[in-house]
């Protein structure tokens, strides 16, 4: 689960990664809380859509 203090940490580092490079420490980190981010928005939505049921 991705928690507040994670997703702030990513926005963070998106930020900082704007006005200067990060360093491969930084680099490594982000690549991290992004891939845990996505793994988690993959199975709520994966969750989402099969609950969807169909009528006609």
């Amino acid at each position: 689960m991705v928690t507040k203090e994670k997703l702030a940490r990513i926005n963070y580092l998106a930020k900082v990664s704007k006005s200067r490079e990060l360093t491969d420490e930084e680099k490594s980190e982000q690549k991290a809380l992004r891939d845990e981010y996505i793994k988690a928005f993959r199975k709520t939505f994966k969750k989402q859509l099969d609950s969807i049921e169909f009528v006609d």
